[in-house]
């Protein structure tokens, strides 16, 4: 097992990642501990989310740019199977709203029944086109009133169904079947297109999604954000007003106070960790299979696959699948670890662009690669902006207050951000454009 997760890592390798450790570590001696590890555990969930992109765009060249709506899934499954029922909603309108998502189901799969079923003909589009318009009246019917009491109930504190309160950790896997599901819908009726067509039906679905989560209060309770998702670990809070943790911390030289904080996000971290590792393991043992030779092969060279007998189609399917539920996984952990599902922060910038330059950075093909690129290029993101803003500071501290240079300079500062992560990507791309750990 050892031997399958480091095969193919060389010095060089192992080398970058201690580069990467001593950033980390050398943060935590400037700022602390308990910042380091808040930024271990979200560059963990974000080398999650790079996996799942490379396992698409490394290992079957398909281009997927709606990595946030699949993380956003992930993270609705989270509320949806942790959260306790709002018994009061789901009294007032929850079984209505189950009837009115079956009767819209119902109409869809009429209409391709439908559709199947009858020779092509201008009757065919006719009957279909009325298959749904009946449909769907009959199902704002049924589902609009019963959102409007669910909504009614206590909106300020919630507003919507609730979920099935279990444990948290059961919505991982969950998350990972609401993103496979919707991979599904997409790669049937996108894959057999060219790879910009793929690129645009995710970019579409995601913001549908993106869409659904902020306006169906009931669903999500929307821009008003469902709060109050379980933790697996124990509140800091309640380490701190535990006599035996205090004694124990206080008897080592620690702040209670500060102790309580880092244990939990060690116990997060330790979780996480755990999560990467065993798909970092499934990922290894799937590249060096003849299942990922078969893979890089419809990469390199679909029509050539194909006249080897591979199903292109079905098996861009899968990987499209697999990838996805794996984006779908780290939205659900992202939701753990912040308590709250916030529909208003799954931006385009954060959860798409910056995955795709930890894919390109770390190197698109090696799972390690991505790694790294998940771990660098997160260090970057959170550090860049005070980096630039303290040498603004330096270089400004010449010049006269009031003198419009000097604003406009500190001002600028505020986007270091985004233009160290352009001028990465581009040195990247000119001087290694297979990445720091190229595929091998």
């Amino acid at each position: 097992m050892i031997g399958s997760l480091f095969r193919g890592m060389t010095r060089r390798d192992l080398l970058l990642f201690a580069f990467v450790a001593v950033l980390y570590i050398g943060t935590a001696y400037v700022q602390s501990w308990n910042t380091v590890l808040g930024m271990v555990n979200l560059a963990l969930i974000s080398a999650i989310m790079a996996l799942g992109v490379n396992m698409q765009w490394g290992y079957a060249g398909l281009l997927n740019v709606g990595v946030m709506g699949f993380v956003a899934l992930g993270g609705l499954a989270a509320v949806l199977v942790s959260v306790p029922p709002t018994e009061e909603a789901v009294s007032a309108g929850g079984l209505q709203i189950v009837i009115a998502l079956l009767l819209g189901a119902a109409t869809v799969a009429a209409a391709v029944v439908a559709w199947g079923k009858m020779p092509p003909s201008r009757a065919r589009g006719f009957a279909v086109a009325g298959i749904l318009l009946v449909g769907f009246f009959v199902f704002r019917a049924v589902f609009d009133p019963a959102v409007a009491r669910v909504e009614a109930v206590n909106p300020a504190s919630t507003g919507y169904l609730g979920g099935l309160h279990l444990p948290v950790v059961i919505s991982w896997p969950v998350g990972g079947l609401f993103a496979a599901g919707a991979a599904w819908i997409i790669g049937k009726s996108a894959l057999r297109l060219r790879s910009d067509y793929l690129a645009i039906a995710t970019l579409g679905i995601s913001e549908i999604i993106i869409a659904i989560l902020k306006n169906e209060d009931w669903l999500s309770r929307g821009v008003k954000n469902a709060t109050g998702v379980p933790s697996p670990m124990p509140a800091a809070i309640d380490l701190q007003n535990d006599p035996s943790f205090v004694e124990r911390v206080t008897a080592w030289g620690f702040d209670p106070v500060t102790a309580s904080t880092i244990s939990v996000k060690l116990g997060y971290m330790a979780l996480f960790l755990a999560v990467l590792v065993a798909l970092i393991w499934l990922t290894q043992m799937a590249l060096n299979s003849p299942w990922g030779r078969m893979m890089r092969a419809i990469r390199d060279n679909e029509v050539a696959a194909s006249a080897m007998g591979k199903d292109v189609t079905k098996r861009h399917l899968q990987i499209f699948i697999l990838g996805s539920a794996v984006c779908g996984m780290a939205g659900a952990m992202l939701v753990t670890l912040d308590g709250q599902l916030t529909p208003g922060t799954y931006q385009p910038l954060r959860f798409t662009f910056l995955i795709w330059v930890m894919v390109i950075v770390g190197g698109s093909g090696n799972n390690w690669g991505s790694v790294l690129g998940g771990f660098l290029i997160y260090w970057l993101y959170i550090q860049v902006e005070p980096i630039g803003i303290w040498t603004m500071e330096m270089i400004t501290s010449g010049m006269a207050d009031g003198s419009w240079l000097k604003a406009h300079l500190l001002e600028s500062a505020a986007h270091m951000r985004l233009l160290t992560m352009g001028v990465i990507l581009l040195v990247v791309l000119r001087f290694s454009p297979r990445g720091l750990i190229p595929e091998r």
